[in-house]
């Protein structure tokens, strides 16, 4: 079964320039990024799971700076 997406124009030719070559169907584009994201994607280590954890958790009890406040408080400007 075929579909069709919709995609900015600007993106189009961002997927143009991607082409190895110019009858390359973006489906054929498409299968090889996916392929080169699945060969270089790293599995998330226990302790990094629970430090976006903890990241969440301090995100919503409000334990969190502005880059404003993290530069005054370093003093740099």
């Amino acid at each position: 079964m075929n579909t069709s997406i919709q995609v900015e124009r600007e993106v189009k030719q961002k997927l143009d320039e991607l082409k190895n070559y110019p009858g390359e169907t973006y489906n054929q584009l498409f299968m090889r990024m996916l392929e080169i994201m699945f060969e270089t994607r790293e599995e998330l280590s226990s302790q990094t799971l629970k430090n976006i954890q903890k990241s969440l958790e301090d995100i919503k009890a409000g334990r969190v700076s502005s880059h404003k406040e993290v530069k005054q408080r370093l003093n740099l400007k």
